[in-house]
């Protein structure tokens, strides 16, 4: 049997090159992230739903220990490394291990350039609808893994999980873009109901007397 991989539960999707700060507090995720952090090894954040783990998840590395408090807590900076599937789990130690399958893109053909366009630009479209500006976000549109870094802003876990498994970077910038179609007009109306909320308590207009 391969190497088990130690399982790190959390409302979290991450992808491979993000960067993801942890605070660690519960003893058996100081154990196993601290276990990571002197072995150089990874360990895989998988996101916890439904009173379980979904089947995917991204491995990370341990690359700074920014704090370590007197009660044992610890804080980390760690970066995304490979996405893998779960075959099965071991409910050996503390915490969750898994025998792991790694997986990468399947298709690897280069992706058009109008393709990213679209994509940035409905990745402007969202900063926009939030209030923010600055559009670009310092996202890098020639970047190999653009779809990844566009994700990561998105505050939908299932969508991220869903890039997070798929296998092509053409068709995640596809989702991406088809997405904001839906996500975008979703956050102008927030971002209105939390303007006129101040205004009478309860983010609509009052009921006329």
């Amino acid at each position: 049997m391969s190497r088990l991989l130690p399982l790190f539960p959390l409302q979290l999707v991450v992808f491979p090159g993000s960067v993801v700060p942890l605070h660690i507090y519960e003893e058996r995720y100081r154990e196993m992230v601290g276990e990571a952090e002197a072995a150089g090894s990874e360990f895989g954040i998988v996101l916890a739903k439904d009173g379980g783990i979904v089947n995917s998840g991204c491995t990370v590395l341990v690359e700074e220990v920014v704090q370590r408090y007197p009660d044992g807590r610890f804080d980390v900076v760690t970066r995304g490394q490979r996405r893998f599937a779960i075959r099965s789990l071991n409910e050996e130690k503390a915490y969750l291990r898994g025998e792991v399958e790694y997986f990468g893109d399947e298709d690897t053909a280069p992706v058009a350039p109008e393709l990213r366009q679209r994509a940035m630009d409905a990745f402007a479209r969202m900063r926009r609808a939030e209030g923010d500006e600055t559009e670009a976000g310092g996202v890098d549109a020639d970047d190999p893994l653009l779809s990844f870094r566009l994700a990561r802003a998105v505050d939908d876990l299932e969508f991220q999980n869903l890039m997070q498994r798929s296998r092509s970077e053409a068709d995640r910038l596809h989702s991406f873009a088809e997405f904001m179609e839906q996500y975008v007009p979703k956050r102008q109306y927030i971002a209105k109901m939390k303007r006129a909320a101040p205004t009478n308590g309860f983010g609509h207009k009052p009921a006329v007397l």
